[in-house]
């Protein structure tokens, strides 16, 4: 992966974030538990997705 193309996928994922962590709470506000924990399960994943493209970010 080029450098623009890590920058580019990091941006991606933040914005997914972002949308996410209100999906969260729009769910939680309307009693949807069940969806809220697999919701954060998709941060989670977010999360070490964007740790790995730092990484790699990183040692270019």
């Amino acid at each position: 992966m080029s450098r623009q193309e890590i920058e580019f996928e990091i941006a991606e994922l933040k914005s997914d974030y972002v949308r996410q962590q209100g999906d969260i709470e729009k769910l939680e506000t309307t009693g949807h538990a069940g969806m809220v924990e697999k919701a954060e399960e998709r941060l989670e994943k977010m999360e070490q997705r964007l740790a790995e493209l730092n990484r790699k970010l990183a040692e270019l």
